[in-house]
């Protein structure tokens, strides 16, 4: 049964419409264009790339779907001239039919038998399952008791910490010893400190470290006095002072531009300064002391980074042998980052100063101090990991003992579920074996119906109900012939070819649906299984003459609505008076089986709302209730216009309104429209309305309040406009 129906983002369904339902019966008010038609395309095509925004809950595979409507139309009638058979069950045959039965009934006991069957295996398998959790739990005991503490043996769980399952498979893998172990668990530890103590895993030797840059100590650029220009008329002021630091210094202060008159010193502040001094200082710092400048700033640069490529202490202190030379590396780690940072001062010192000889300390043997440290350390590491290697098979036993004193404590726990998984494997087994037999005989007898069915089937039935359902309908110039084995097709007297082509559409519409319920009732082929039907119809008073429709509603109700051949069914209608035909008139049925919704689009695109029988109008009010609403589609707001006037006018009130469209108050200019529009002889198309671009909403509203103001009935526009 379908209890959800979502539909979105196909033709009007700009937004997801939802119709939920626990009903059998669902009947669907909707006027043309509101979507009624997508939703049966939908659930004729399930699996159409088109719907694919779209969703249907409740359907399986037990499920039939059987949709009238266009579709079903033209791919039975339009596209081939012969009906394909309907096989009914035969009357005469009772006893193929009787065995039938009697097979279906067999079906349904063996169907319930193997649903209790699942239930007690799933049953049966929750509770092992119960037991077994119960039973992982206490295994876990091991990781917590051994993974805390000293954790001297939680080597012996490695690889089963992780998850309480992968313990638990463990554990009852083992084989229980034939005795208790002779060693506890205590002696284990004991034996285990004695070898290694803490130190349970082989260590990684330490890298030495590496100084890239300690060539540049040796650098005689630092023992240089770096001066300026020799030739320059300062320079031998500057050279007998000492001071080219200084004055270097200073030229940062002078302007980029000197007048005759002198700038003022940035030295003593006098007007001392001009433009010929300043050109020999500047002449003073040629291009040689630039250079030598830049091979300081390099060096440092290279200095420093060399530096900052040397491991800090934590990374050795991560090693588990570090402690044993401590104080020993930290002194010797110490003072030789320690002289680097001096020589970064002395070098920076340099730039600054770099008249002044320096000397940088040579790190070389400092470094090797250092690294003779690390061999010691390493010499450490190679010993810890030799004894790690002779421990590993003392190490594999140990873990050997230790698993069996585990299987031997916790046996109890252990043979229980062992025993209880046994039972209940025994017992799931017999009823798989039970279900499969279910299964089997269960397709035993659908064959058995199947090779029934092929004696029963009976084309001639069909085309008998079709031709009465023709004759109660009132319809006696055609009928329905038989074709072949299993097809027929329709004659009119004489006329054998195409005849179908030559009917009405009412008369097309009353044989389609006629030929439809004959679908529903039997099967298109002799072998089909039959399955939970759902039936959809889809307007099948659309075409049809008032004459018609109560007799088209008196055979849904009592093939569709009255009985308990199908599923579910769901009914669409574009005509109140159909909609209402359809419901149950008997208030505590209505309620227990059927579900009413109405179909509405405006600009917002369609939607489905549920319904109460209470609200279900006639046409006339259903009429005004979308004028009132200013978000329904310009030509639908118009025609409704017309059709409310119409009907009141010209059929209630039997009034002429010529006279009344030419009194002043309808000539108004924003009147003009409407007046057009509502005038037309025929019901012209409502894109008219866009084709001359007129259509304002309350223009049109208005002129339809003035016209039943000037003809008298302004109150009954204020009773039904409310």
């Amino acid at each position: 049964m379908i209890t959800k129906l979502i539909v979105h983002n196909i033709t009007s369904y700009k937004n997801p419409a939802t119709l939920e339902t626990d009903k059998k019966v669902n009947l669907l008010y909707g006027l043309n264009g509101t979507g009624k038609s997508t939703l049966s395309g939908y659930l004729h095509k399930l699996t159409d790339d088109r719907y694919k925004s779209c969703s249907v809950v409740g359907l399986d595979d037990s499920h039939e779907i059987l949709v009238y409507d266009q579709v079903f139309i033209r791919d039975n009638f339009f596209e081939a001239e012969n009906l394909k058979g309907i096989f009914t069950l035969s009357k005469e045959n009772k006893d193929a039919e009787t065995k039938i039965i009697n097979a279906a009934k067999e079906i349904a006991i063996l169907e319930g038998e193997k649903e209790s069957i699942i239930k007690s295996l799933e049953e049966e398998r929750v509770a092992i399952a119960k037991k077994q959790e119960a039973a992982k739990a206490v295994v876990w005991k091991i990781k917590t008791e051994y993974t805390g503490g000293d954790r001297v043996l939680e080597f012996c769980l490695d690889g089963l910490k992780g998850s309480k399952e992968s313990l638990y498979n463990h554990v009852i893998g083992l084989p229980k010893s034939s005795s208790k172990p002779s060693k506890s668990v205590e002696e284990l530890k004991s034996e285990m400190q004695s070898m290694t103590g803490d130190n349970a895993q082989k260590c990684t030797p330490i890298n030495e470290i590496e100084f890239i840059a300690q060539n540049i100590e040796s650098e005689t650029i630092f023992g240089k006095q770096i001066v300026g220009n020799e030739n320059s008329t300062v320079s031998k002021l500057i050279n007998e002072l000492g001071n080219s630091d200084w004055v270097k210094k200073g030229l940062g202060y002078l302007p980029d531009k000197n007048d005759d008159g002198g700038s003022a010193c940035p030295f003593c502040q006098e007007k001392t300064i001009s433009p010929k001094f300043v050109e020999s200082l500047k002449n003073y710092f040629d291009a040689s002391y630039d250079s030598d400048i830049n091979s300081l700033r390099n060096l440092l640069d290279h200095y420093t980074h060399a530096k900052s490529l040397i491991p800090s202490k934590s990374i050795f202190e991560e090693n588990q042998k570090f402690e044993k030379c401590k104080s020993e590396f930290e002194k010797h780690y110490g003072t030789l980052t320690r002289t680097i940072e001096e020589n970064i001062k002395v070098i920076e010192e340099k730039i600054k100063s770099p008249s002044i000889p320096a000397k940088l300390k040579s790190s070389g043997p400092l470094l090797k101090q250092v690294n003779g440290v690390i061999q010691e350390i390493n010499t450490h590491v190679d010993i810890h990991n030799k004894k790690i290697d002779q421990k590993e098979t003392v190490n594999a036993n140990i873990k050997k003992i230790f698993w069996e004193i585990m299987r031997w404590e916790y046996d109890q726990t252990l043979a229980s579920i062992i025993a209880d998984t046994a039972v209940s494997k025994s017992n799931c087994e017999r009823m798989d074996a039970a279900q499969k037999e279910r299964d089997k005989s269960i397709a035993s007898k659908n064959i058995y119906i199947s090779e029934q069915q092929k004696n029963t089937v009976n084309i001639e039935e069909s085309i008998a109900n079709i031709n009465n359902g023709l004759v109660d309908l009132g319809i006696a110039d055609f009928e329905i012939r038989k074709h072949s084995d299993n097809l027929y097709k329709i004659v009119r007297g004489k006329e054998q070819d195409m005849v179908f082509r030559s009917l009405s559409e009412g008369e097309k519409m009353i044989i389609s649906f006629l030929y439809f319920v004959e679908l529903c009732r039997g099967k298109k082929t002799a072998t089909d299984a039959q399955k939970k039907r759902v039936v959809v119809i889809d307007d099948p008073i659309s075409s049809l003459s008032h004459i018609y429709v109560f007799n088209v509603g008196r055979l849904i109700h009592n093939e569709f609505l009255r009985t308990d051949n199908y599923e579910q069914i769901f009914i669409m209608t574009h005509s109140l008076y159909f909609f209402y035909e359809m419901t149950d008139t008997n208030k505590d049925r209505r309620e227990e089986k059927q579900k009413l919704f109405r179909l509405r689009k405006n600009a917002n695109g369609s939607e489905i709302l549920a319904m109460k029988y209470e609200e279900i109008q006639n046409d006339y009010q259903s009429y005004w209730s979308i004028v009132k609403d200013d978000m329904q589609p310009p030509a639908l707001i118009a025609n409704c216009m017309r059709s409310i006037i119409e009907y009141f006018f010209n059929f209630v009130e039997k009034n002429d309104l010529n006279n009344f469209f030419q009194k002043k108050e309808m000539q108004n200019n924003r009147f003009q429209a409407f007046n057009r529009y509502v005038n037309r002889e025929s019901h012209s198309l409502g894109q008219n309305i866009f084709d001359i671009k007129e259509f304002n909403y309350q223009d049109f509203r208005g002129a339809f309040e003035e016209l039943f103001k000037i003809t008298g009935y302004d109150d009954h526009y204020r009773k039904m406009i409310r």
